[in-house]
């Protein structure tokens, strides 16, 4: 450093010499220390898996048990515990309750990566043919027919498997894909411009997290009161009728809408890249 550059640095304030040194090193530095810690956090992750890998019961053991009491308790107290009568809607949402909302969370997590990923940063090529035809209706009247006639219907047969879920095979999972499924029709007969009336981009910011902060809520409520044995206020209901299984038909449809939303919105962006 020469005198003059030495005489000019000792003349600067403290704050401008820290500007200088960021705009130097401070993204650079920052880059180092994000990738070195990416790295750290996914050699951990995998030494955490390999171990519990290791420590599985051997394949093909004749000594490993092959059933134990855990699921003979879904199927013979499934019922009086929960008050559902579909043992598997008993088991995801009441039981295994946990596992499901971790679930739900990576379904939200995927269609945020895809909104960071493929959503446009700017306005749209007005050359884009293909965006136009996504955005505009179709002029296909078979098309255009046939989905005015089974969209509806494939919302109530979705809506029926997710309010009917504790009660028969079916439930959030299944039900929010036909509900997905009939959102995903409707933008191809219709064009997104008309289906963006039903899912915007502040409508899913809402609703999405706002299911999951439900689901969250309710089985710690759940998970509490069974913790420290209280009974709960949540009555489970006549087994068979609509109004039974206590959470789990609210949990079904925040799971269904969970998942509806979240095929939606990956369907919009890989076809157009808009998500208003």
């Amino acid at each position: 450093m020469s005198d003059h550059d030495r005489t000019s640095y000792h003349n600067k304030t403290l704050l401008e010499r820290w500007l200088e040194w960021k705009s130097d090193n401070g993204e650079e530095a920052f880059r180092y220390f994000y990738n070195s810690l990416s790295a750290i956090t996914c050699l951990a992750l995998t030494a955490v898996m390999l171990f519990t890998v290791i420590r599985l019961p051997s394949f093909g053991d004749p000594n490993n048990p092959a059933n134990n009491e855990v699921p003979q308790k879904y199927v013979e107290e499934g019922i009086q515990d929960t008050g559902a009568l579909n043992v598997v809607a008993s088991m995801i949402l009441d039981y295994r309750a946990f596992d499901t909302f971790g679930e739900a969370c990576v379904l939200f997590v995927a269609a945020c990566a895809a909104l960071i990923l493929l959503r446009r940063k700017g306005p749209p090529d007005a050359f884009d043919t293909l965006l136009y035809e996504m955005r505009e209706p179709r002029q296909n009247v078979i098309l255009k027919t046939t989905s005015f006639l089974l969209v509806a219907m494939i919302m109530v047969f979705g809506c029926y498997v997710i309010m009917n879920g504790h009660l028969s095979p079916g439930g959030g999972f299944s039900g929010g894909a036909i509900l997905g499924a009939s959102l995903v029709l409707f933008s191809s007969a219709y064009g997104t411009e008309r289906a963006i009336l039903f899912i915007n981009f502040k409508v899913y910011c809402r609703i999405v997290p706002a299911c999951l902060l439900f689901y969250a809520f309710a089985k710690g409520y759940s998970f509490f009161i069974g913790a420290n044995k209280i009974s709960s206020i949540i009555p489970l209901g006549t087994p068979g009728n609509l109004l039974s299984g206590g959470l789990i038909m609210p949990l079904n449809i925040a799971v269904g809408i969970v998942v509806a939303c979240t095929l939606y919105v990956i369907y919009i962006l890989l076809s157009t890249g808009e998500f208003k």
